[in-house]
């Protein structure tokens, strides 16, 4: 039986074991079984990919999608461009393992919009500095948006939240949450932004998919503006995994 899985911590909120257990069971795809792997610290990576020798593959969450690089034997150049790993594909040769990191983020985030998005949406805010929002900075990049990052604290290339003013907002008819704000069950927590000044024209897209409407997308829908959550990024990126995995499969 191979094994496939999830780390990160908590992981609680992940969709992605009940996921792909679907799929393995529509699609008929047998000996194989997807697990979370909740690790309090990174140092866990290696002895359990040691002492597991059925797992050949992992998707990296909250927090290790930076801290899992040092780790890693090799690097996808898109990982390698975005600075942050959602997916690992573990080779056993013998006694040698050797893991090579992914971003299936990326095409996630991309694909999850629509062909025409740079169009309506030439400048975006993207909230928060860490994984995640790497994975949306490169795909924005890909997409010819330019985008402006916001974070709690004044990092080189950062305005802080209470920077972003009207113009700001006027300006940035894109905006995409990158941090766990109004994630489940902290729902009611939010990005400190002037919502006010949103209007039809704008578009929240918020990567927290439970609850599907966090109160980040509700404050936006208030003043009209678009939303979407990131259900169909996650599933995206889950399908792209896949696509790395199963040519391990095939023997």
């Amino acid at each position: 039986m191979k094994q496939y899985g999830l780390i990160g911590f908590p992981l609680a909120h992940s969709f992605s074991e009940k996921y792909f257990a679907e799929k393995f069971r529509k699609d008929e795809i047998r000996n194989v079984e997807y697990l979370n792997f909740p690790l309090q610290n990174i140092e866990e990576l290696l002895p359990l990919v040691r002492n597991n020798h059925d797992i050949y593959g992992l998707n990296v969450t909250i927090p290790y999608k930076e801290q899992v690089i040092p780790f890693l034997d090799d690097l996808d150049p898109l990982a390698k461009e975005a600075g942050a790993v959602n997916t690992v594909i573990i080779v056993r040769e013998k006694n040698k393992i050797s893991m090579k990191g992914y971003n299936t983020d990326i095409i996630g985030f991309i694909q999850s919009l629509s062909p025409d998005i740079s169009k309506h949406h030439p400048y975006a805010l993207v909230l928060g500095t860490g994984g995640a929002s790497k994975a949306v900075v490169c795909g924005l990049n890909k997409l010819n948006i330019k985008y402006q990052l916001v974070s709690r604290t004044g990092k080189p290339g950062c305005v802080t939240y209470n920077d972003v003013d009207e113009k700001t907002i006027r300006k940035n008819t894109l905006i995409i949450n990158t941090t766990p704000l109004g994630m489940y069950p902290d729902t009611g927590s939010v990005p400190y932004l002037p919502y006010r000044y949103m209007s039809e024209k704008h578009l929240l897209y918020d990567l927290i998919y439970n609850p599907s409407v966090t109160r980040f997308l509700k404050e936006g829908k208030k003043h009209g503006a678009g939303v979407m959550n990131g259900l169909q990024m996650l599933k995206n990126q889950a399908e792209e995994s896949w696509e790395i995995w199963k040519k391990g499969i095939v023997e």
